[in-house]
């Protein structure tokens, strides 16, 4: 074993070590708490100077985040939030964070992982351990981030610098699993790159998992996702069919999980959202052409999910048509726009291709959430909109609501009794006794 490597473990297994989170988004943050809370000394580094401040005076910037503690674990050093990369040198393990999505062309965008790497890699030395979280394709932390760093810092990698990979597995505002309760994924680039990686993750998470190579952890988090795309995929095409053949998807659900072996249940919905599902099937259809194969599978999965939208759509169509009305000039309130309930997380929500689509078609849109006061342009989605008021006088005067995101705290009661349609796509108005309203399910 490396000197390197004896005082990297050293550090370790005297929770001395000290550990840098490298993006303070969904997942960085929560890493970086549960760290600091175990009594380890974090350094979280981030591009964005707004976030930065907003750690300093103590506040958090994600809604399903609230963090009591915050400003004390800043004042106390436990957590130091940076700008500044020049830091690196000060940590003992450096956790990659940061986004992988896809191009325009449905290929990965490797780009955040690969500015980070050579961002960091002149600050580095020897004995430090790195360990990639992003969603990725199988391979990326041997071909892709190993050459970078060797390159960038001058240190090799296996005798100064260590390398590993352990998938992020968040889930903003499940309230019964944080960072710290959900199991691990650890692969190392070796055996005793994996022995530090595992024993860092212990000192804050109850149960971290050890595989054999950082290609097995890579694998493994993306065949999570492509099981839960499949699924989704499957329940929305049996949705379709449900409708054309005069019968409730909902109640074949919950009649099919009255099976107490052998039976998964998964919902239907107006198309997939956040960073997980809707992308990472992709990185492996690409990574797998590479071999020659074709993952016939998660591309059907894909062309399914994705053409949900413009079901959604169509639904809303037929449902005005029904009542004498064209889907041109009608107003139309779509309710929820975070891809999830109870969170303000608006990455891939299916509410965006929504609400584009009715308004190419001539509908007159407005949206209601109570977790997303501001929809902010982007590539895909250039109006700015603001979240209007829910109220009877405001649903009165609409032609057609919308269900998108089915939060629990919006007042489904009030939406069956003043609305004339609702168009559900979460099964929502079921909660509600007798609505006056018409529910078409979607």
């Amino acid at each position: 074993m490396s000197h390197a490597r004896d005082e990297l473990s050293s550090r370790i297994a005297s929770g001395k070590a000290v550990v840098g989170v490298v993006g303070l988004g969904y997942v960085g943050l929560p890493l970086s708490l549960t760290f600091a809370r175990k009594g380890v000394k974090v350094v979280g580094f981030d591009i964005d100077p707004k976030k930065i401040e907003a750690l300093e005076a103590g506040r958090s910037y994600l809604e399903h985040l609230p963090v009591e503690d915050l400003g004390e674990l800043v004042g106390a050093g436990m957590l130091s939030p940076t700008t500044d990369y020049g830091r690196a040198g000060e940590c003992d393990a450096l956790l990659l964070c940061v986004p992988t999505p896809l191009t325009r062309h449905r290929e990965p965008d490797m780009s955040y992982v690969e500015g980070t790497a050579r961002a960091l890699a002149p600050h580095l030395r020897p004995g430090q351990l790195v360990i990639l979280e992003s969603t990725t394709y199988p391979g990326t932390t041997r071909d892709l981030l190993w050459p970078l760093l060797e390159e960038g810092s001058g240190l090799k990698v296996g005798e100064e610098l260590f390398l590993a990979y352990s998938p992020e597995r968040e889930d903003p505002g499940n309230p019964d699993f944080d960072t710290q309760r959900i199991p691990k994924l650890v692969g190392g680039l070796d055996a005793p790159t994996c022995e530090a990686a595992t024993a860092l993750y212990r000192l804050a998470l109850d149960e971290v998992i050890p595989v054999s190579s950082a290609q097995v952890a890579e694998m493994a988090k993306i065949y999570e996702n492509v099981f839960r795309a499949i699924n989704i995929a499957l329940v929305n095409e049996l949705k379709v069919l449900c409708d054309k053949m005069e019968m409730d998807v909902w109640e074949v659900i919950d009649a099919a999980a009255t099976k107490p072996f052998g039976f998964m249940r998964f919902t239907p919905g107006p198309g997939l959202g956040g960073h997980c599902i809707p992308i990472d099937p992709f990185y492996l259809t690409w990574k797998a052409r590479e071999f020659g194969i074709s993952t016939r599978f998660i591309e059907l999965a894909g062309e399914i999910n994705n053409a949900m939208p413009a079901y959604v759509v169509d639904r809303c169509t037929d449902a005005l048509n029904d009542e004498g009305k064209a889907l041109k000039g009608s107003r139309v309130l779509v309710l929820g726009v975070a891809y999830k309930p109870d969170v303000d997380d608006m990455r891939e929500s299916p509410a965006l291709p929504i609400m584009k689509l009715l308004e190419e078609k001539g509908a007159e849109v407005q949206f209601h959430d109570p977790h997303v006061a501001l929809l902010k342009p982007s590539r895909k989605h250039k109006r700015e909109r603001r979240s209007v008021d829910l109220d009877a006088a405001r649903l009165q005067a609409t032609d057609l609501v919308l269900i998108v995101t089915d939060h629990r705290d919006v007042d489904y009661g009030l939406v069956g009794a003043e609305t004339k349609l609702v168009v559900d796509t979460r099964n929502a108005m079921a909660r509600v006794d007798a609505p006056r309203s018409r529910v078409v399910k979607a």
